[in-house]
């Protein structure tokens, strides 16, 4: 039976709780990782239903992350790329907007006139060097505005932002306004130029399960909901009491927030994603599709990424949209994907629809892109809430928080 007596227990076994457990372990710490569901991952979880592949919520992997690259085996990951770019539905038809540098022979659609003009490709890649090329710290220090300001600041004008940017940065940022902090917009732009989006073959989920092979036996408590901190540590609603003098909470912000009263939260957006099966792919390739008339964030045919998605002989389409949804609205979604795949989409199947909550923070300037994990003595909290709303994010603040615990309390034993 697993021990109610640890060095530290961690709450909440996403992606922070993960990165902060597995490094305190590696530390010689006897940690405990509470988590109140039957898996891990938090809200990055695939669902496998009648053989299709459901990840909970529109996710993907971004290569260039600088935690993705410290802590992941890629290979094992088994990654599937998606086209650099994005397809842009307008009224003229569909646009291609991709990376020159990558896919030279599909360019023709930048081509002055044809989705922007001269001057606006020419202040777009300028940005873009600046952003891909100049040292990360510049970034991070710049000047902090708003990203619609930013881009207007570099001189993009209102045709392109409304055209390409606003449809692609709102399935980014989930919300339309473009009022997210400039400083994460450079340092999101500057990751998607240098790194490759992915899905894994095994799903979202493959990404925290593998973190979770990095902790040793019994640290990992599945199924046990944290109810209250105690002086001594913590109880879970079974009534069980943890003990342990150093409490990381590595839940979403509100279940942060219940568990350390005061602790101040930001907004946060939530993200409806629907899953349609249809015979056949209305695509065929692995390619986001955006819609400049913003009917929906953005759509794609998820086997056409990764195969294993979907059952042989069917395809996998995801389309996300701001907001609680459901089943009401599927019906004005369909035609609008009918609209921009150009396909009849009556044969197509609702197979599942996932709302998630806290699916980001709102991250509105000023944003500070990390916080202190300490909120008392003992006490610590992490989650992508206390850094930027990203896999890179959520990692970097649960290293955070495994450093400040060693700080403060000192190494563990050598295991």
């Amino acid at each position: 039976m697993t021990s109610t007596q640890a060095d530290v227990i961690v709450v909440g076994a996403g992606l922070a709780g993960l990165a902060c457990a597995s490094d305190l372990s590696r530390a010689g710490k006897t940690v405990r990782l509470l988590e109140a569901s039957d898996a891990v991952g938090g809200r990055v979880r695939t669902d496998r239903v009648d053989g299709f592949l459901l990840d909970r919520g529109f996710q993907v992997f971004n290569t260039a992350y600088p935690q993705v690259k410290r802590r992941f085996e890629l290979r094992g990951l088994r990654l599937r790329p998606f086209t650099p770019g994005a397809l842009v539905h307008t009224p003229q038809g569909r646009r291609l907007f991709t990376d020159p540098t990558r896919r030279p022979r599909r360019t023709a659609d930048l081509l002055p006139g044809r989705l922007a003009s001269g001057r606006d490709l020419m202040a777009l890649g300028l940005l873009s060097a600046r952003d891909m090329l100049g040292p990360v710290r510049a970034l991070k220090r710049g000047s902090e505005h708003t990203t619609e300001t930013a881009l207007a600041a570099a001189g993009i004008s209102p045709e392109l932002v409304e055209t390409f940017l606003r449809p692609f940065l709102s399935g980014v940022f989930l919300e339309e306004e473009l009022e997210t902090s400039s400083r994460f917009f450079h340092l999101v732009w500057r990751s998607m130029l240098r790194g490759t989006l992915c899905l894994p073959a095994d799903g979202m989920g493959a990404v925290p399960a593998q973190l979770a092979e990095t902790l040793p036996p019994d640290c990992l408590v599945l199924d046990t909901p944290a109810q209250a901190l105690t002086d001594s540590g913590v109880r879970t609603e079974d009534g069980v009491h943890w003990e342990a003098p150093t409490v990381v909470v590595a839940t979403g912000a509100f279940m942060a927030a219940r568990l350390l009263p005061g602790l101040a939260i930001p907004p946060t957006r939530t993200v409806t994603t629907y899953h349609h099966v249809a015979p056949e792919s209305p695509l065929g390739e692995p390619t986001l599709l955006l819609d400049s008339g913003r009917r929906f964030l953005n759509t794609c045919v998820q086997s056409d990424v990764a195969p294993t998605y979907a059952p042989a002989g069917s395809a996998l389409i995801c389309t996300s949209v701001l907001g609680e949804s459901g089943t009401e609205r599927e019906g004005e979604l369909r035609a609008a994907l009918g609209d921009v795949y150009g396909t009849d989409t009556a044969r197509w199947q609702l197979l599942q629809v996932d709302t998630v909550h806290e699916a980001l923070p709102a991250m509105t300037p000023p944003w500070p892109l990390s916080r202190p994990t300490r909120v008392a003595p003992g006490r610590h909290v992490c989650g992508d809430h206390r850094a930027t709303g990203s896999v890179q994010g959520a990692l970097a603040s649960g290293t955070r928080a495994a450093r400040e615990v060693l700080t403060a309390t000192g190494p563990g034993r050598t295991p």
